[in-house]
C-alpha cells in the first residue's frame, strides 16, 4: 500500500538551508563584511557537501558502489536535479556579489577590482608586485589529450590558458591591467597551445591591497594581477584567454567500519592521507569560457559531463572570509561576548554549586571557561576517582585535552572515548588520542559498526574515607570544543542527580562492551529512545483526542527519518500542535493536509543554532529534554546519542522561555513553506522587534545576578 505521506529530498532541503545562509548577505542591516562572510560560509558548505553528498550520489550513479536507498537511476536524477538548484543558486550569489556587496564596499571607499578596467596609478604597481611577489612561484603546465596529463590537486585554483605562437616579424599584443580580449583571428596554422598554472597558495595572499589613491583603497583578485601579466609568463606566444577552474574531490572515507579498534586506526592513517587523491565529484570553470576551450578540458582531463558545474569569474568565494578590511570605518560591531556567571565567581566551586543545584549554561553568551573551571576542579579534587568524557570533535591545541593530561598526571584515572569517525577530524582525534594515551589517559576507540555522537562527561568521586559522596555528569547539545563554543549556540548542563549519573556511567561501561545497560533516565538512541519518543508523542496524540491542548516543539539541526516524521504527521492529523525550530535538513512537508498542524521555522544569525531541545506539553506538566541527537536516520539507528530530561523546574522554564523567544523571532526567522523557500516572518506593526539570538543574550544577562530571578514563561497554546 502506498504510503499518503510525503517527504522532501534530504540533499534539496540541505540546498535550501544552504540558500538562507546565502540570503544573509542581502541583509543590509548586518554589517558590510558579516554580510561578506556568508556568501563565503555559503560557498564553503557548498564545496563539503559535493566532496560528501553528491560524490556518493555519484558513486551509486555509475555503479561503483550500491545503495539500499536509491537506484542507478534515481541517483542520476538526483545529481542533476541538485546541479539545476546549485545553478540557480550560484546566479543569485554573483547577483548579490556584483550587485550588493561590490557597491556597498565602493560606497565605503573600498574599490575592489573585478572588470576590465584598472586606473592608471595602479598599472606599474602591478607589474612590479607581479615580478617580485609572484611570478616566482608559478609554474605553467602544458596540457595535451595525448600524453599524460598533470593532477589537478583537490579545491585548489588554477588558471586555464589558450594561447598561440606568434607569428614570425609580427608582436604580440600584451594584456594591460586585466582586460580579457576577444579571440584573434587566427589561421589554421598556428594551433593552439594550452597550459594550466596553478594559483600560488600559501606563499602569496589571495587579495592583494593596493596603494590608496585620495580617499579610496583598492583591493584586487591575486589571479587577475597574474592574468594582466600573462605576456610576461608566455614570451613569443599571443595569449588569447584565460580561465579559472578547480576540481572537487570526493574527501568520503571508506573504511571497513566492523574492524577491530587497532585495524579501524591503521585503516584511518591510510585513507585519510588518499583524501586529496579522490574522485573527481565536480569540474568548475568561468561560465564565460568557450565552448570549444571547455570540450578541450573535459577531454584532456577526462571529465565527465555531468561532473561539470559553471561558476563565476572568481571561485572558491569561501576565501572571502580573508579579505582585507582597509576601511576603519568598517569594523563590525562586537557580537555578544561570552560572559562569566557571577554565580560561579572565583570564589565559588562549582562542584559546591551544583551539590545544591544543576546548572545550565547557555554556550556561546556563557563562557566555556566554566566547563574548563569544571574539570580543572576535578583534577585538583582529592576525592575525584575518575573523569570520564567522550571525543568527538576538539580544538587544536585544546584546553579540555590538556586538562585530561593534566588529571592523568596528577594521578587520576581518566578515561576517554575518542571517535575516530568524525568526519574531517580524524587526523585531530588520532593525534590527541595518541597525546593522550601517551600522557597514561586510558583511550577507547570508536566502536565496530557505529558512532559515538554523545556529548558527555562523568566525574566520579568517592570520601576518603570510602563514604559516598555526589559524583557529577555533564550532558552538552555541542562538543567539548573551546573554539566551536564561541560560534555555536548550544547547551550544556551540570547535575548530581544520581539517576543520571547512574545512567551515564552505565553508558561508558557500554562504550567499554561491559554490559547490556538498563538506562532510567537519560534517552539514548538504539536502546530506549525511540521507544520513549512514541510514548511521548502518543501522549500528545490522546490528549489531542480529548480536547485538550497537545503541544510540540522540536528544536533540532536536522529531522529527515521518515517513521518519526510520519508520527508527527500522525500527530497533525490529531490536532496536535506542533512546531519545528529546524536549521538545516527538514525532510517534512508542512501545508499539507496531514501536516496542517506543523509549522517550519529556520533561524539563521550570527551564531549556528546547533542545539537539541525538545518540548512535550504532557497535559500542563511540560517534559523538556535536550542532548545530542537530531531526528536523523544515522542519528536514532546507527549512532550512540545521549538526551537528558531537564529535571530542575528553573532550568526546563529557562529553556521553555528561550525556545517561546525563537517562536517570536520576526528579524532573522524564516517560515519554510510546501515549495522550500524560505519566507520571512514580518514583525507586527506595533509589536517589538525580536531577534531572537541576541534577545535571548539580553535576558541572560539580565538575569546574570548574584541573585537571578527565576524566568516565568510558558509557551502559547
Amino acid at each position: 500500500m502506498e504510503n499518503k505521506y510525503k517527504y522532501f529530498k534530504r540533499d534539496i532541503s540541505w540546498l535550501s538551508f544552504n540558500y538562507r545562509v546565502l540570503l544573509e548577505a542581502l541583509d543590509e542591516r548586518l554589517p558590510l563584511y558579516e554580510r561578506i562572510n556568508f556568501i563565503s560560509i555559503y560557498s564553503s558548505n557548498l564545496e563539503e557537501f559535493y566532496k560528501i553528498r553528491v560524490a556518493d550520489h555519484k558513486a551509486v550513479a555509475s555503479g561503483a558502489t550500491e545503495s539500499d536507498e536509491e537506484s542507478v537511476q534515481s541517483a542520476r536524477e538526483l545529481v542533476e536535479e541538485i546541479n539545476r538548484e546549485v545553478n540557480r543558486q550560484l546566479d543569485d550569489r554573483v547577483r548579490i556579489y556584483e550587485q550588493k556587496i561590490l557597491p556597498a564596499l565602493q560606497k565605503n571607499h573600498i574599490i575592489f577590482y573585478q572588470d576590465s578596467h584598472v586606473e592608471p596609478f595602479h598599472q606599474q604597481f602591478i607589474k612590479d608586485f607581479f615580478k617580485e611577489e609572484i611570478f616566482p612561484y608559478l609554474q605553467p603546465v602544458p596540457v595535451s589529450k595525448d600524453k599524460i596529463v598533470s593532477f589537478l590537486r583537490d579545491n585548489r585554483l588554477y588558471l586555464a590558458i589558450r594561447l598561440y605562437p606568434k607569428e614570425e616579424g609580427k608582436e604580440g599584443e600584451a594584456i594591460e591591467g586585466i582586460e580579457e580580449k576577444e579571440s584573434p583571428i587566427l589561421d589554421s596554422s598556428r594551433p593552439p597551445l594550452y597550459f594550466v598554472m596553478k594559483q600560488p597558495y600559501a606563499k602569496v595572499p589571495r587579495f592583494i591591497e593596493l596603494p590608496c589613491h585620495e580617499k579610496n583603497h583598492y583591493l584586487m583578485f591575486v589571479e587577475d594581477i597574474i592574468k594582466a601579466n600573462l605576456n610576461l609568463i608566455f614570451p613569443g606566444y599571443d595569449v588569447e584567454s584565460c580561465y579559472s577552474i578547480k576540481i572537487s574531490r570526493d574527501a568520503d572515507i571508506l573504511i571497513d567500519d566492523t574492524a577491530s579498534s587497532a585495524d579501524l586506526v591503521a585503516q584511518l592513517k591510510k585513507k585519510v592521507k588518499k583524501r586529496k587523491i579522490g574522485d573527481v565529484c565536480r569540474f568548475v570553470y568561468d561560465r564565460a569560457m568557450p565552448h570549444d576551450f571547455l570540450d578541450f578540458l573535459v577531454d584532456a582531463f577526462h571529465i565527465h559531463r555531468d561532473e561539470l558545474v559553471p561558476g563565476d569569474k572568481h571561485l572558491n568565494l569561501e576565501d572571502l572570509r580573508h579579505l582585507p578590511n582597509p576601511s576603519k570605518s568598517l569594523h563590525s560591531p562586537e557580537k555578544p561576548k561570552p560572559m562569566k556567571l557571577t554565580i560561579l565567581d572565583e570564589k565559588e566551586s562549582i562542584f559546591s554549586y551544583v551539590a545544591r543545584k544543576d546548572l545550565l549554561l547557555y554556550y556561546p553568551y556563557h563562557s566555556f571557561e566554566h566547563f574548563i573551571h569544571f574539570l580543572y576542579e576535578a583534577v585538583h579534587n582529592p576525592e575525584t576517582r575518575e573523569i570520564m568524557v567522550t571525543q568527538y570533535r576538539v580544538a587544536e591545541n585544546s584546553a579540555v585535552i590538556n586538562t585530561l593530561i593534566a588529571a592523568a598526571q596528577n594521578g587520576k584515572k581518566v578515561t576517554v572515548f575518542v571517535e575516530l569517525k568524525a568526519r574531517f577530524d580524524e587526523e585531530n582525534n588520532l593525534a590527541t588520542a595518541e597525546m593522550m594515551q601517551a600522557a597514561g589517559i586510558k583511550i577507547i576507540y570508536s566502536i565496530p559498526g557505529l558512532k559515538v555522537h554523545a556529548k558527555v562527561a562523568l566525574i566520579r568521586r568517592r570520601g576518603l574515607n570510602g563514604e559516598k559522596i555526589p559524583s557529577y555528569a555533564y550532558i552538552s547539545t555541542g562538543n567539548f570544543n573551546e573554539k566551536t563554543a564561541t560560534l555555536y549556540a548550544d547547551c550544556g548542563l551540570f547535575t548530581c542527580r544520581k539517576e543520571i549519573v547512574n545512567d551515564l556511567y552505565n553508558l561508558f561501561r557500554t562504550l567499554q562492551g561491559k554490559e547490556d545497560p538498563k538506562f532510567t533516565t537519560l534517552l539514548v538512541a538504539r536502546f530506549n529512545l525511540i521507544p520513549e519518543l512514541n510514548r511521548l508523542i502518543d501522549r500528545e496524540i490522546a490528549l489531542a483526542d480529548q480536547g485538550k491542548p497537545a503541544r510540540i516543539i522540536l528544536k533540532m539541526n536536522a529531522l529527515q527519518d521518515p517513521a518519526m516524521i510520519d508520527r508527527l504527521y500522525e500527530a497533525s492529523e490529531h490536532g496536535v500542535q506542533t512546531d519545528l525550530i529546524i536549521r538545516g535538513i527538514c525532510c517534512l512537508i508542512p501545508d499539507q493536509p496531514y501536516s496542517r498542524n506543523i509549522r517550519i521555522t529556520r533561524i539563521v544569525d550570527s551564531f549556528l543554532e546547533h542545539a537539541r531541545i525538545w518540548y512535550f506539553g504532557n497535559g500542563g506538566n511540560p517534559k523538556v529534554f535536550m542532548g545530542s541527537p537530531d531526528w536523523m536516520r544515522r542519528n536514532l539507528y546507527r549512532r550512540i546519542e545521549a538526551i537528558t530530561p531537564v529535571l530542575d523546574p528553573d532550568l526546563r522554564n529557562s529553556l521553555i522561555e528561550m525556545l517561546t523567544i525563537q517562536l517570536a523571532d520576526n528579524q532573522k526567522a524564516c517560515r519554510v513553506d510546501a515549495k522550500l523557500q524560505n519566507i520571512f516572518k514580518k514583525r507586527t506593526p506595533g509589536t517589538p522587534a525580536i531577534r531572537a539570538q541576541y534577545t535571548l543574550y539580553n535576558r541572560l544577562c539580565s538575569n546574570n545576578t548574584q541573585h537571578p530571578q527565576r524566568p516565568t514563561s510558558h509557551v502559547p497554546q
